[in-house]
């Protein structure tokens, strides 16, 4: 471990943190005192030994996630070296495995640390290049799961991907110019490929892996948490939390109406009923104020990125329900199905459990937001009113397929509101197949919902005034 922890003073050094020797010699002495037993008290010893600055913080942390994360592990797929692969499979047999295995060793010292790893299957060595390569980025940025193929490529290019790929094919060339027959630069071709590939996938969740770490760090309660990342457990937990919101933001609305329920000044009765003033208006009298109770309808996105986030919407738009005349609520993935009857007939939790359950569209079809808004528009427009609120909760996320944005011009044209709620965080809309700047446009409000707590936030934006 004492090498370790030198290794680990070097890495900071590299990457900006000032470590001299002698608070080295201190986080060694320090270590031998606590042992490695409890993580949490090996870092504190670490950190407070090392880190004098507390701008250094951040880059102390990723270095040490990584560093000590048992990075290794996440090459497992990669397991033995491409010689060893070729003998044990036995493709390649006699002179011809050993002018292969020649010319590798041949070309290695002269190839890239990546390229040496892959073919030597060494998975101590990839794991500690994807180490630096990974404390080169700037992961403050990388805000979700969703985000990992992007910081995957940038982690790989600092890793010297390129380069590997350009020395392997240079090993191909090679063993043909040796004489190797096509088929023989087949087999070694189609094993460099596969390790490559695995590198790749090591890499993307790797990423991913430190963009739910960073998440969790960020969150401190349940309420604050993601809805993607929600257990079970939790998402039961959070539907009493939003029960209860729904609740209390119910009472105060109705105050508030109760509190606004005289109309315009009635001048001629507030005259009348102070005749007995000399007609100082005592009294005044105002006009009834008849009060419009809107009607709203939801459509509701159900495909699996985004199911926690519509338990969670549908489950609140109900228990508030009573503040509006009529409630009408949809969900699709690519069709559209109407689940307004279960709402009616089945309890709350019932029918939100039916209406995310594929009883009533295909759960195994991809997302597809332009069929559904025309297929929505087009079947039930002629239902909009001026006093129908529109609530869209979804990503957004299209699959790149047809917008179809005509359809949601036609609703905002002809409803009252148009509300889209969106839980993805504003950063990612317009990246990949996001079409999320574009409906933003056509609609009266797009708001971010990712959590209880900013559902908490936006709340009163979500409820008729």
């Amino acid at each position: 471990m004492d090498a370790r922890i030198v290794e680990f003073a070097e890495v900071l050094r590299q990457n900006g943190v000032r470590v001299s020797t002698s608070e080295v010699q201190d986080a060694l002495r320090a270590t031998a005192e606590v042992g490695l037993v409890d993580r949490a008290l090996f870092r504190a010893v670490m950190r407070t030994t090392l880190v004098k600055r507390e701008l250094d913080v951040d880059t102390f942390n990723r270095a040490f996630d990584f560093f000590f994360s048992g990075a290794a592990a996440t090459f497992e797929a990669i397991d033995k070296s491409l010689a060893a692969q070729l003998q044990e499979e036995g493709y390649l047999e006699g002179d011809t495995l050993k002018m292969v295995i020649y010319q590798m060793n041949l070309l290695l010292p002269e190839m890239s640390p990546l390229a040496q790893a892959v073919l030597e299957g060494d998975r101590a060595r990839l794991a500690q290049i994807f180490r630096m390569a990974s404390l080169q980025l700037d992961l403050s940025k990388l805000e979700s799961p969703l985000q990992a193929g992007f910081f995957a490529r940038r982690m790989l290019a600092g890793a010297g991907m390129e380069r590997a790929r350009s020395d392997m094919k240079s090993l191909e060339d090679e063993l043909h110019a040796r004489g190797l027959s096509p088929e023989g630069v087949e087999i070694v071709s189609r094993h460099v490929a596969a390790a490559m590939r695995k590198i790749e996938d090591a890499a993307r969740q790797e990423v991913k892996r430190q963009a739910e770490a960073r998440i969790r760090r960020r969150t401190d309660t349940v309420q604050d948490k993601p809805l993607h990342l929600l257990t079970q457990a939790e998402v039961d937990q959070m539907q009493s939390a939003v029960r209860t919101l729904a609740e209390k933001l119910r009472s105060r609305l109705i105050r508030r109406q109760r509190s606004h329920r005289k109309g315009a000044l009635n001048v001629r009765r507030t005259l009348r009923k102070n005749m007995t003033w000399g007609g100082v208006p005592m009294l005044p009298q105002f006009r009834r104020r008849r009060p419009e109770r809107p009607e709203l309808v939801v459509l509701c996105d159900v495909s699996d990125s985004v199911r926690n986030a519509a338990r969670m919407m549908l489950l609140f738009m109900h228990t508030m329900q009573s503040l509006f005349v009529r409630v009408r609520s949809f969900v699709f993935v690519s069709d559209v199905g109407e689940v307004t009857q279960y709402f009616k007939d089945l309890d709350v939790d019932e029918a939100i459990d039916m209406a995310t359950a594929g009883k009533t569209v295909s759960l195994s079809a991809n997302s597809n937001y332009g069929r559904a808004l025309a297929d929505f528009t087009r079947d039930h427009l002629g239902s909009i009113t001026r006093r129908t609120t529109v609530m869209v909760i979804g990503d957004g996320r299209n699959n790149y397929n047809a917008n179809n944005v005509w359809a949601l011009k036609d609703l905002r044209r002809k409803a009252k509101r148009v509300l889209w709620i969106c839980p993805e965080e504003r950063g990612n809309w317009g990246i990949g197949d996001s079409e999320m700047l574009t409906y933003e446009k056509h609609c009266h409000q797009a708001v971010v919902v990712t959590s209880v707590s900013d559902l908490a936030r936006i709340a009163d934006q979500l409820v008729p005034a």
